[in-house]
């Protein structure tokens, strides 16, 4: 039952903070989608003129027709890719992505492969990393802000409630008006972007330097420049930053390092904004932070319907 899903990833935050912290805090009720055609990506892979996917833990392709998580438009697609890897048995995987609107939509194929005349309504085609549309990418709105959207763009799975999470941060960033705004893991910039007309300035980390490529058109795509962008792992830039009115991170699932933690206690901003992907890891990175900052509050965001993960959102205030 859904219901019953999203009640316990709720009480799986509140157990996580009341077993593993010495935080009082709030946990705010979870948000939620759709639990269909929710997902705005999908990787297939093919096997012997099969396209489908792994079974869990195996390498044995499952064959599938359709996928109740995945965006109506990209199910559509699906029969015409089963088509083609029976007719082009060299094919390994298959990406497909669209926009939030389901409006446009790209697909990458890896493999040998011949005769992809009938894919013509695909918005961008890529072959073996080979752009051969006219459109090399495409854009996707979160609110009012755009984003191109490569094949290998990081970019939120979830179309309908990477809004309301990005709203979360924005009404940080609306009440506090911050000068200066550091903006870790940024990927392709998307919430520092989201946040940036409410900041005198924002200076924007990630170590993957097409995700900062990506940031840097996507800022001039929203006529934005008060960004700064460093392309580095945030553990070898941090111990240079001070004087920030607002932190925000965004980490991978391992969160935080000794060192970033040890540094934004140096850098003593006012407010912490902390996204997270694995609670576990937000619950013991919040304790640490916990002697010099009060927990406001963590908002669970069910990111990921009909699976075990979890998204969380908490705001962090100095004491």
């Amino acid at each position: 039952d859904y219901e019953k899903e999203n009640t316990y990833k709720q009480e799986k935050i509140k157990e996580l903070v009341n077993r593993f912290s010495r935080i009082n805090t709030t946990i705010k009720g979870i948000e939620y989608s759709s639990c269909k055609n929710y997902r705005n990506k999908v990787v297939l892979h093919s096997k012997n003129g099969i396209l489908g996917y792994y079974e869990k833990n195996s390498n044995d392709l499952v064959e599938i027709d359709s996928c109740n998580l995945l965006d109506k438009k990209i199910n559509n697609l699906i029969g015409s890719l089963k088509e083609l890897v029976k007719n082009n048995t060299g094919i390994k995987e298959i990406l497909i992505r669209t926009d939030n609107d389901s409006t446009k939509v790209m697909v990458r194929i890896t493999g040998e492969v011949s005769n992809v005349n009938f894919l013509d309504d695909v918005d961008v085609l890529v072959i073996n990393d080979k752009v051969i549309s006219n459109n090399e990418k495409i854009i996707s709105y979160i609110g009012d802000k755009k984003y191109y959207l490569s094949v290998d763009s990081f970019f939120q799975i979830n179309k309908s409630l990477t809004k309301k999470l990005y709203d979360e941060v924005l009404d940080v960033a609306i009440d506090l008006r911050p000068n200066k705004v550091l903006d870790l893991y940024c990927g392709t910039g998307t919430i520092g972007i989201y946040v940036a007309e409410y900041c005198k300035k924002v200076i924007s980390v990630d170590y993957s330097l097409s995700n900062i490529n990506d940031a840097i058109d996507n800022m001039r795509l929203n006529n934005i420049n008060n960004i700064e962008f460093i392309n580095n792992k945030v553990e070898n830039v941090i111990d240079k930053f001070d004087n920030i009115d607002l932190v925000i991170v965004d980490p991978p699932r391992a969160g935080l390092d000794k060192k970033t933690i040890d540094n934004l206690i140096r850098i003593g901003s006012d407010t912490i904004v902390y996204v997270s992907c694995d609670p576990a890891t937000l619950v013991r990175d919040l304790d640490l932070l916990s002697d010099m900052y009060d927990v406001m509050y963590i908002k669970p965001f069910n990111m990921f319907p009909r699976t075990y993960h979890v998204e969380a959102f908490s705001v962090l205030k100095k004491k």
